[in-house]
């Protein structure tokens, strides 16, 4: 079990990597962007980029509307 930090928020996940987070947080299909401690991580990165402890996690979720 990990412990990171979402948006702020504390977290605790057994997520391997970013996209099993996106997986875990019902993200799938919409249009978001990922920062890992302060680095943007691209959306072909997400299986490679792996979590560990403390990792502080930034989602941006893009909304439409008009």
């Amino acid at each position: 079990m990990k412990h990171i930090f979402i948006n702020g928020e504390a977290k605790q996940t057994v997520c391997l990597n970013i996209s099993q987070l996106i997986e875990e947080l019902n993200m799938v299909g919409k249009r978001f962007a990922i920062e890992r401690n302060q680095i943007i991580i691209p959306k072909s990165k997400l299986t490679e980029t792996l979590i560990a402890d403390q990792d502080r996690i930034e989602i941006i979720h893009a909304v439409g509307g008009g």
